[in-house]
C-alpha cells in the first residue's frame, strides 16, 4: 500500500478557495475604490477606511510575544457590526466593534487581533435570564461606514439555538445585548451526522429558521405610560468592561467568499459608478455588499431590474480595497427564484463551500471496474475470518450505506463476546490517489433533508463497502468479552412528485438506536487507546474542551434562583440533574427541553487534533463523554477522519507499515476536517430551516403550544414544542393595550394587557415569565422563507375582571 503524506493542497494564507490571490484589472475591471480609479465621488476627501494589514513577520513576532491574539472570527448574524473571537484565557470573548475594526475579515476566518487600549473597551452586561443566559452586552459605537450605508431593518435573524436580540429601539439607552454562545458539538451520535446531545432521550433542536426582526425602531420602550424609565435598565447587571480589539491580519480566509443574494441598481443614477456596476445584496448580512460589473449581469438588467427582484444569484468576492466600503465581486451563477427549494439549496451548498459536483472519471477509475467484486484470496489470508459468526446490522429499511454491524455470542464460561464491525473503506481508497484527494477535500458527507452530498462515490458507499446481508465484506472489528451484567430531530414527509414538504414529525430515538450508539462509542474509545499507544505523536484523536466557565456559572446561578439546583461538575452529573429534576408530565418534559437547550450553549466544539501537537494530555479529554481518549472510527463512509484512523489502526495491527506523516501535517488535516464538519452541520441546519419555512408557507398557519425560555423588556423567546423551533415574539406585534416589564426578585416578568375584542369587555391580562406555557401560531411572511410566531390571545379566564365576584346568577 502507498503511504499518505497527509498534506492538503491548501491555498496560501489569505486566499479564499477557488479565488486567485491576485486579481488584475483585466478580470472584472478596476475596483470602485481603487486609488487609481477616476471615480473621485466614491472617495472624496476620505483616506483609507481600513487599516493596512501587518506584515507576516510582525504578526509572527507579535503572536510569540503575546501582544497579538489569534482566533476564529464569529460575527453576530443579527447585528453584523458585532463580532468576537475566543479569549485565550477561556474568559469572556474578545469583542470586535464594527466592520472597520473587523478589517475585511468574514465569519469563520482565522484572524489575528490587537487589543485596544483599556479606555476603548466596551461595557459588558450579563443578563440572568434563560434564553439570553451567557449572552454578553456591549454598547457599540455607530462609527461604521457600512453600518451607515445599510438599512439594519433588513438584517435577518438566525435562531439555531442562539437568540439574537434586535437593534435597540429609540428610547433604549442601555447597552445592546450580544450572543456569546458556542456550537454544541458533542459526540453522542446516531450514525447520520446528528448529535443527540448530553441528555438521554433529549430532543435535537436542529431546526434553524431565519426570521426578520419585528421590533419597530420608532416604537416606545413601553406602551404603559405609567412605567418609569428606570424600568428599562432593570435587566442589566454585573457591569464591567469587555476586552475589545481590532483585526490586523487574516491568517486564513476560511469563509468561502461566496454568497447568495439579489441584484439592485445603484441608488445614484447620476454617478459614474451607475454606468459600470450593480450592487449585489447578500442574503447573509454578515457578508458585505458587493459591486459587480454590469457586464456580468443579465443583458436586460439595466432596463428591466424589477424582473430580477426575486432572482437568486451567487456572487464571489474577489477583492476588497482599503478605501472602499464595499467589496468587488463577480457574479458566478443565476440560481432561480428566491424561496424555491432547489435554488436555495444550491445557494446554501455554495456559500459553505460544499463540493456537490459529480465525481470525475479519474476518481471513479480508482475503484474496481469488474463487478460484482470479490475479496482476493490473498487478502482473506491476511485477516481473521468471521463469516461463520452471526453478524447483523441495525438500520432502517431505507438505509443504503451500511458501514457498521454488530455481533454477540455467548461463550462456554457464561461471558459474551460482543463485536463492532466497521466497513474497511481505506482498502478501496489508496493513499495519494485521486479518490483519496477528493475525499480528503470533501472530508465529510453532507446530509440535507431531500438528499445527501456524499464524501465518496455511490459505488463504494452502497456496494463495495456497504455491509449488505449475505455478502462477504472487508471490515475492521473491535471485539470484547462482557460479563452477563454487562438517544430528537425534525423529520419531514415529502411529496414524491413535487419534493415539497407535506408535514413533519419528531424523530423518535428508540432503544435500538441507544444500543448501537453505546457500542459505537466503546469502539471509538478502544481504537483511540490502541492508536495512541502505538503512535503517541501521530494519533488522530478527538477532544471536547469543558464548557465556558463563566457562562456555565451564570446559568447555574439562575437555576438556583428558580429553585432548580444543578450539578455541573461533569457531563454525567449534568445529565443526571436534568433527568432527576423533572417529572414525566407534559409540563415537566417541556421545562426539561428548555433547560437542556440552555445548557448546550456554554458547551464548546469537539475537535479533531494530532496527539503530537498538544503537550498536556489533560487537554485530550472528551468532556461530554467523560473519557481521557476518544476518536472517530465507526463512520469511514461519511467522515474522512475515520479513514485516517483506519489507516493508523491498520499500521498499529501490523497490517501496513507505519505512517510517514509529520504531526503538523496531520494537524492541518485535522483542522480541515473540523472546518468541513462545522460547515456540514450548518448546511444541514439551514436545509431543515428551508424546508420548515416552505412547510409553514404551504401548510400554515401552524398552531402549537410553546414554552417561554427568555424574557426581555419588549419581547420574549419561546420554544415551539410541536416542532422544536425557537422564535422571538415581539410585544409591538401583538394587539396590546400596554405591556410592562419588571423583575420579581430576580425573576423577569412581562405583563401583557390585551385590547378587548369588545370595548365593553374588560381587558385581558397575561403574565409572561420563564417556563410559561403559551399558544402560538406560526405564519408565513411576504418575504421568501420568512415566518413569524404570533402569540394567541389568552382565554377569558385571564380577564382582569374575572377576579371580581359576579352579581349575576350562573346560567344552567
Amino acid at each position: 500500500m502507498n503511504h499518505p503524506d497527509y498534506k492538503l493542497n491548501l491555498q496560501s494564507p489569505g486566499t479564499p478557495r477557488g479565488v486567485s490571490s491576485v486579481v488584475g484589472p483585466n478580470a472584472v475591471g478596476a475596483s470602485p475604490g481603487d486609488k487609481k480609479s477616476k471615480n473621485k465621488s466614491m472617495r472624496g476627501k476620505k483616506k483609507s477606511i481600513f487599516e493596512t494589514y501587518m506584515s507576516k513577520e510582525d504578526v509572527s513576532e507579535g503572536l510569540k510575544k503575546g501582544t497579538l491574539i489569534q482566533g476564529v472570527l464569529r460575527i453576530n448574524p443579527k447585528k453584523f457590526h458585532e463580532a468576537f473571537i475566543p479569549s485565550p484565557d477561556g474568559d469572556r470573548d474578545i469583542f470586535i466593534d464594527g466592520v472597520v475594526a473587523r478589517n475585511r475579515a468574514l465569519n469563520g476566518d482565522l484572524v489575528v487581533v490587537k487589543l485596544l487600549p483599556e479606555d476603548q473597551w466596551k461595557p459588558r452586561i450579563t443578563l440572568s435570564l434563560p434564553g439570553v443566559l451567557g449572552l454578553q452586552g456591549v454598547k457599540p459605537e455607530n462609527n461604521d461606514k457600512e453600518t451607515e450605508a445599510t438599512n439594519e431593518t433588513d438584517i435577518s435573524e438566525e435562531c439555531c439555538g442562539h437568540h439574537l436580540l434586535q437593534k435597540s429601539p429609540k428610547g433604549w439607552n442601555g447597552p445592546d445585548v450580544i450572543i456569546e454562545a458556542q456550537f454544541d458539538d458533542s459526540d453522542s451520535e446516531d450514525r447520520h451526522g446528528n448529535t443527540s446531545g448530553l441528555v438521554d432521550g433529549m430532543k435535537k433542536l436542529s431546526v434553524c429558521t431565519p426570521d426578520k426582526g419585528k421590533e419597530d425602531s420608532s416604537a416606545p420602550v413601553m406602551k404603559d405610560e405609567n412605567t418609569p424609565k428606570s424600568q428599562d435598565t432593570r435587566a442589566l447587571s454585573e457591569k464591567s468592561l469587555q476586552k475589545s480589539a481590532k483585526v490586523v491580519y487574516i491568517l486564513e480566509k476560511k469563509h468561502s467568499r461566496a454568497a447568495t443574494g439579489i441584484l439592485k441598481l445603484l441608488a445614484d443614477k447620476n454617478s459614474d459608478l451607475f454606468k459600470k456596476y450593480a450592487l449585489f445584496s447578500p442574503s447573509d448580512h454578515r457578508v458585505p455588499r458587493i459591486y459587480v460589473p454590469l457586464k456580468d449581469c443579465p443583458q436586460d438588467f439595466m432596463t428591466r431590474p424589477k424582473d430580477y427582484a426575486n432572482t437568486l444569484f451567487i456572487c464571489r468576492i474577489i477583492d476588497w480595497k482599503e478605501d472602499c466600503n464595499f467589496a468587488l465581486g463577480q457574479l458566478a451563477k443565476s440560481l432561480g427564484q428566491a424561496g424555491e427549494i432547489e435554488p436555495e439549496t444550491e445557494g446554501i451548498l455554495t456559500e459553505y463551500g460544499v463540493d456537490f459536483s459529480d465525481f470525475s472519471s479519474e476518481v471513479l477509475e480508482c475503484l474496481p471496474q469488474s463487478l460484482p467484486w470479490t475479496i482476493p484470496p490473498e487478502e482473506v489470508g491476511k485477516r481473521r475470518d468471521l463469516r461463520k459468526d452471526c453478524i447483523f446490522t441495525i438500520d432502517p429499511s431505507t438505509a443504503r450505506d451500511l458501514d457498521d454491524a454488530l455481533s454477540c455470542r455467548q461463550l462456554t464460561d457464561g461471558t459474551f463476546e460482543v463485536g463492532v464491525h466497521i466497513a474497511d473503506v481505506s482498502y478501496f481508497v489508496p493513499e495519494g490517489s485521486s479518490l483519496d484527494k477528493v475525499a480528503a477535500e470533501r472530508a465529510t458527507s453532507v446530509y440535507l433533508v431531500q438528499k445527501v452530498v456524499p464524501m465518496l462515490p455511490r459505488l463504494l458507499c452502497e456496494e463495495l463497502c456497504s455491509l449488505n446481508p449475505m455478502t462477504d465484506k472487508l471490515t475492521f472489528s473491535v471485539i470484547w468479552k462482557l460479563t452477563p451484567e454487562g438517544k430528537l430531530k425534525l423529520a419531514f414527509t415529502l411529496d414524491h412528485e413535487t419534493g415539497l414538504p407535506q408535514g413533519c414529525h419528531i424523530y423518535e430515538y428508540r432503544d435500538s438506536n441507544k444500543l448501537v450508539e453505546e457500542f459505537m462509542l466503546l469502539a471509538n474509545m478502544a481504537v483511540a487507546h490502541k492508536i495512541f499507544r502505538t503512535f503517541p505523536e501521530q494519533a488522530l484523536l478527538r477532544r471536547h474542551p469543558p464548557p465556558q466557565t463563566k457562562m456555565l456559572s451564570d446559568l447555574v446561578e439562575f437555576c438556583d434562583q428558580m429553585g432548580l439546583p444543578m450539578d455541573v461538575s461533569s457531563a454525567g452529573a449534568l445529565n443526571k440533574s436534568l433527568t432527576n429534576t423533572f417529572g414525566d408530565d407534559k409540563y415537566s418534559l417541556a421545562r426539561k427541553e428548555v433547560l437542556t437547550n440552555m445548557y448546550s450553549r456554554p458547551m464548546q466544539m469537539a475537535l479533531y487534533f494530532c496527539s503530537g501537537m498538544l503537550q498536556d494530555q489533560a487537554q485530550f479529554r472528551h468532556y461530554a463523554l467523560n473519557v481521557p481518549l476518544y476518536t472517530h472510527f465507526t463512520s469511514p463512509i461519511r467522515r474522512f477522519a475515520d479513514v485516517i484512523v483506519h489507516r493508523l489502526l491498520a499500521a498499529a495491527l501490523g497490517y501496513s507499515e507505519q505512517p510517514d506523516v509529520e504531526p503538523d501535517a496531520l494537524q492541518k488535516q485535522a483542522d480541515h476536517c473540523n472546518d468541513r464538519r462545522m460547515a456540514s452541520k450548518r448546511v444541514q441546519e439551514l436545509s431543515i430551516g428551508l424546508f420548515f419555512s416552505v412547510l409553514v408557507k404551504e401548510s400554515g398557519p401552524l398552531e402549537s403550544e410553546a414554552m417561554v425560555m427568555g424574557v426581555l423588556n419588549q419581547a420574549f423567546d419561546v420554544l415551539v414544542l410541536r416542532f422544536g423551533v425557537q422564535k422571538r415574539i415581539y410585544c409591538n406585534a401583538l394587539a396590546l393595550r400596554s405591556y410592562h416589564f419588571q423583575k420579581v426578585g430576580k425573576k423577569p416578568e412581562l405583563t401583557l394587557v390585551w385590547e378587548p375584542d369588545d370595548l365593553e369587555e374588560e381587558p385581558t391580562q397575561q403574565v409572561i415569565t420563564i417556563f410559561s406555557l403559551v399558544d402560538v401560531v406560526l405564519q408565513a411572511e411576504a418575504t421568501a422563507l420568512k415566518y413569524s410566531a404570533i402569540l394567541k390571545r389568552p382565554g377569558p379566564e385571564h380577564s382582569l375582571g374575572l377576579e371580581k365576584e359576579s352579581d349575576e346568577e350562573p346560567e344552567d
